[in-house]
């Protein structure tokens, strides 16, 4: 029983590390899709200001303005690895109407692997995301992260239907399945670094915290 359940274990953290890397691309492209149409962006502009057609080049202007309102840039933490995975979350939590912000300023080299980062806050959020689906009123999530000296604090509020029984160090879900692999695979990696996570549910919300050692 153990092997299975450790077999199944090893087979969600690969599907999950595949598309949390998917997601990580797939920002990444769009992002630099939007690189590579600036210049020609400019270019019109710049015909239509030549041709003096100031009303058509304001008009371009506010076209692009709203096309770029619609989507995130990546976010600024420090942390290029964590920029991506959170931008990569928000827009699939925007997607679904959850108002999601984030307050967070990490350095760039980690004791924790990017893998590991990415895994840790990937799921964390994967978590935050399936609670608010079963919401029916405001949809929320809140992130902080920041350092405590050499120590990784990381900090998330998030809207949920009620308080959920505690099963273990973990919480009851209506989510079948794999449910719980990722919750445990994340204290798995805080606890090999040294570090803890906990949770906490109340009626219409969910808490969930870590801290572990970062930088030497």
């Amino acid at each position: 029983m153990r092997k299975k359940t450790y077999l199944k274990l090893v087979e969600y953290q690969t599907e999950q590390s595949e598309r949390h890397l998917g997601e990580v691309r797939s920002i990444h492209k769009e992002m630099r899709g939007y690189k590579h149409d600036f210049h020609n962006h400019l270019q019109i502009l710049k015909g239509h200001l030549e041709a003096g057609e100031v009303a058509r080049a304001l008009s371009y202007i506010e076209q692009l303005d709203q096309q770029l309102m619609s989507v995130d840039t990546l976010l600024k933490t420090g942390n290029v690895s964590l920029d991506a995975i959170l931008s990569a979350k928000i827009a699939q939590a925007k997607a679904e109407n959850i108002q999601v912000t984030v307050k967070a300023n990490v350095p760039d080299q980690l004791l924790l692997s990017d893998l590991e980062l990415s895994m840790i806050v990937g799921n964390l959020l994967d978590n935050a995301i399936e609670a608010c689906r079963t919401v029916t009123g405001s949809r929320f999530i809140r992130v902080y992260m920041s350092m405590k000296g050499t120590m990784l604090y990381f900090s998330m509020l998030n809207s949920s239907d009620g308080k959920r029984p505690k099963l273990g160090t973990l919480f009851s879900s209506r989510k079948k399945g794999a449910h719980g692999f990722g919750l445990r695979r994340a204290e798995s990696i805080l606890s090999e670094h040294g570090g803890w996570c906990k949770y906490n549910s109340e009626d219409g919300a969910f808490t969930s915290e870590f801290l572990v050692p970062a930088i030497r």
